[in-house]
């Protein structure tokens, strides 16, 4: 199994709403760049989470990519998200390649634990950062960090 990890581009500072923020130019120039790592990946699913700058994040993805699998918007992958629920939900998915478009800190925390298994050791995301996990279950400690690319 792969599960690859997109943290969104960079986003305006401000909105009415945290859920609300945009990204920016250079957080969308950022996306394309990540995507191009995704290009030949057998990706079967795309989930996002609700937020605006995920949301287009996942779209600009989808766009480089020419990706017309699955996609999904899914409230388990805000910045603040529930580890245990995520994990649940997950162990529920049955496909063998994901493409998860989250945030800071639980982006980090996820893949530290799934790497690690250890939320406490979260692996550093960058804006519009990608990384890629291999494993045979998404279970603590049981993925292999194959990959980690920073554009920006």
């Amino acid at each position: 199994m792969r599960l690859w990890l997109l943290r969104h581009g960079e986003a305006e500072p401000r909105a009415r709403t945290d859920a609300e923020r945009n990204l920016t130019e250079g957080g969308r120039r950022d996306v394309r760049r990540s995507a191009t790592f995704l290009r030949g990946k057998p990706l079967q699913t795309i989930l996002v989470s609700p937020f605006h700058r995920a949301q287009q994040t996942a779209e600009e993805v989808r766009k480089a990519l020419g990706f017309g699998g699955k996609f999904e918007t899914v409230d388990w992958l805000t910045p603040e998200a529930d580890l245990v629920e995520a994990l649940r939900e997950l162990d529920l998915r049955h496909e063998d390649d994901l493409l998860l478009v989250t945030h800071q800190p639980f982006v980090g925390s996820l893949a530290g634990w799934l790497v690690n298994g250890d939320h406490a050791e979260p692996v550093p995301m960058a804006t519009a950062s990608l990384a890629e996990l291999e494993g045979d279950a998404i279970a603590g400690g049981l993925m292999r960090l194959v990959s980690l690319r920073h554009v920006s």
